[in-house]
């Protein structure tokens, strides 16, 4: 086949990814300069389609971006005015004072929000500054220099043959060149990954540590909202099969988040995360909240959680990584964004001064230092410990250490130094023989649902001629290798049913869903033989969340 002929456009700066990060960026380099070609590229249906967060909002990266953002009608509309942590037992619950919190924890100042809409409100202000804003354009390519630098990306790419072939009908998309090229997809992105493989980011530090993360939006009886409500909690279901834990947050007009984390180091093949969410949600605590309410959105994200630690280098030549692209998720906090914004704008401030001295294609390392030495570094070291003790130590240890170690950090030292993570999550899973299954309850169709039924109030969609983006590197390796030893886990880790085995008069075969993806990149973390590969599809398509 001939070399793919492409149209390329020149900018200053191209940034992937319409979240906090890449929009902070977007907008604080039109601050500086408004002369700078500025564009951020968009895989999702429109800014905020593919946002799914905890949604409480430390409003510092806010404040430093935009100091006006209150004047100028930011979406930050719900206080938290309650803020309450439990432990929970399968009948009953136990509430976990605050007094003996570390100040960082509180969550006095921060905002109950929709991260989709405060990115919607920070795209306007990003185009008011004249900065381009392409939705609906998956980069699905680098494109690389003569030197071996980042040079731009490869995005609007459509109507590729199934089995990924150029054929008449595909558009061959454009090359968008920069002088640096910032990645802020998110948590797992697939330019990110090829990047930190690429250039060797990772070296010298710990794995990456990662959660999944699902999310449902309630209506519920005006008479049990509480508007600006925080509740946070621990323990069952889960126990000792696995970490994590919940969030309830309360917003505006009757309507509250139910979230439910558990961390992908889980030993257990047979644990069934979204199934552990559904149960959770039969507590006598959150049943008696919910019971006379309605879902109306259902939406499930990976989550960075391996922190200080595991950050890779943020830099190469002609590219930086932003925000969850990084790593910058405060995990006793369950919050990033504002780490995000922060990012973003620190980015933007080297590549401006780098661009003013006439550089380009070098690397930014005024940004590694910043993040490093300055508001996100501190952020994120007081808290390093507290991930790698759940792991190795379980929850009530990481509790009372994890808050010992927070408190003595907060005074600017750590009885324990820098712990490490060890095995990276995919290493974590045991063999199915050391485990009993689990027995979950049928959903009832009221508190809980069937995966398939919770995502179609995802509203997610996929054009089903188009390649399956969920690349396998041996096809055989699900039923010859992951059935026998892991009970095939994917039919299992995956919160939106896109894997199935099925059984047929040839025997078991494994089947891709790619339809009902929601891109949460679980599959290409916690796959035990690393053999799935999440590649971005064509643009806009995936989740639509409204406003997640």
């Amino acid at each position: 086949m001939a070399e793919i002929e492409r149209e390329a456009m020149e900018y200053d700066v191209v940034i992937v990814g319409a979240g906090p990060a890449g929009l902070s960026a977007a907008i604080r380099l039109k601050q500086l300069d408004a002369d700078l070609n500025v564009v951020v590229l968009e895989k999702g249906s429109e800014v905020g389609a593919h946002i799914l967060s905890g949604a409480v909002l430390d409003p510092c990266g806010l404040d430093a971006l935009i100091p006006d953002w209150k004047e100028k009608g930011a979406p930050l509309n719900v206080p938290v005015k309650d803020d309450k942590f439990y432990m929970l037992g399968e009948a009953g619950q136990v509430r976990i004072p605050n007094f003996p919190m570390p100040p960082l924890m509180h969550n006095h100042g921060n905002y109950i929000v929709s991260m989709g809409n405060v990115c919607r409100w920070m795209a306007e202000q990003a185009e008011e500054l004249g900065v381009e804003i392409f939705p609906g354009m998956a980069c699905s390519e680098m494109v690389y220099g003569e030197n071996g630098e980042v040079k731009g990306v490869v995005a609007g790419v459509f109507g590729l043959e199934p089995d990924g072939s150029y054929g008449p009908n595909t558009e061959p998309g454009m090359e968008l060149h920069g002088k640096y090229v910032f990645l802020s997809e998110g948590v797992r992105g697939s330019l990110s990954k090829e990047v930190i493989a690429k250039y060797d980011l990772s070296a010298s530090k710990e794995p990456q540590k990662y959660g999944v993360g699902m999310k449902e939006i309630w209506e519920i009886d005006p008479a049990k909202h509480k508007e600006g409500s925080v509740t946070h909690t621990m323990g069952w279901p889960l126990g000792s099969n696995a970490g994590g834990g919940s969030f309830i947050y309360h917003l505006e007009n009757n309507q509250v988040y139910v979230g439910f984390v558990v961390h992908l180091n889980y030993k257990n093949p047979h644990l069934y995360p979204y199934m552990e969410f559904q149960r959770f949600k039969h507590h006598p605590m959150v049943a008696d909240l919910l019971k006379g309410g309605k879902r109306v959105a259902y939406g499930a994200r990976a989550i960075t959680e391996g922190g200080y630690q595991s950050m890779p280098k943020l830099v190469a030549p002609g590219v930086a990584l932003l925000g969850c692209s990084a790593g910058m998720v405060n995990v006793p906090r369950i919050k990033g964004n504002h780490n995000a914004m922060l990012s973003g704008k620190a980015a933007a401030e080297a590549a401006y001064d780098a661009i003013k001295a006439e550089r380009s294609g070098d690397e930014l390392t005024v940004y590694e230092t910043e993040v490093r030495n300055g508001a996100i570094g501190s952020d994120l070291k007081k808290v390093r410990n507290v991930k790698p003790m759940w792991s190795k130590w379980g929850l009530t240890a990481s509790l009372m250490l994890g808050g010992l170690d927070m408190w003595t950090n907060t005074f600017g030292f750590s009885l324990f130094g820098t712990l490490g993570h060890g095995k990276n999550d995919a290493e974590s899973t045991e063999d199915a023989s050391k485990h009993q299954p689990i027995d979950y309850p049928k959903p009832d169709g009221t508190l809980s649902f069937d995966r398939l039924t919770n995502v179609s109030f995802a509203a997610t969609n996929h054009e089903e001629s188009q390649p399956c983006h969920l690349r396998l590197a041996d096809p055989e390796i699900p039923v010859k290798v992951n059935l026998p030893k892991y009970d095939e886990p994917a039919q299992r880790y995956c919160p939106a049913g896109v894997y199935e085995v099925v059984e047929d008069e040839s025997g078991p075969r494994f089947v891709i869903n790619f339809q009902n993806c929601v891109h949460c990149k679980t599959c290409d973390i916690k796959d035990p033989s690393q053999n799935i590969t999440w590649t971005t599809p064509q643009g806009g398509d995936g989740p639509n969340y409204p406003n997640m």
